[in-house]
């Protein structure tokens, strides 16, 4: 019982959804505010709604978590979104390292991969689930 894992009843409980959840609300009140106005229409809003498709990725997709097809499309969409944060982070560090914070651009790359990381071992794991079914 010591190693037992805590049930999943929502999207809420995956720890994917809940740290880009979280990552996403550290970019929106804390990375893109501070970037250049030119970028406002560019690279802001692409972070803007990169951030927010994460966890909504997995939120839409856990509803459909029975359907094999359905669910790895929306996890595969996700490790995208995932993915393409971290290059945007990158471009924070890399080009506005005047106005971001760059210890916090780090760390939530850091959040990032470890989610990226846990969206894929969700899909591995659920693929499993849908192969142990039939």
């Amino acid at each position: 019982m010591e190693n037992q894992k805590p049930k999943i009843n929502s999207y809420k409980d995956l720890f994917v959804y809940q740290n880009t959840y979280k990552a996403m609300l550290v970019v929106l009140k804390e990375i893109i505010l501070k970037l250049p106005k030119e970028e406002k229409f560019d690279l802001v809003d692409q972070m803007r709604r990169c951030c927010k498709a994460c966890p909504a990725l997995v939120a839409e997709g856990f509803a459909k978590r029975y359907q094999k097809r359905n669910w790895n499309k929306y996890l595969e969409d996700a490790i995208g979104e995932i993915n393409e944060m971290q290059h945007h982070l990158d471009v924070c560090i890399d080009v506005y390292d005047n106005y971001v914070d760059i210890s916090k651009c780090e760390d939530l790359k850091e959040l990032y991969i470890l989610s990226g990381k846990q969206a894929y071992k969700l899909k591995e794991t659920w693929k499993n689930f849908h192969d142990n079914r039939q």
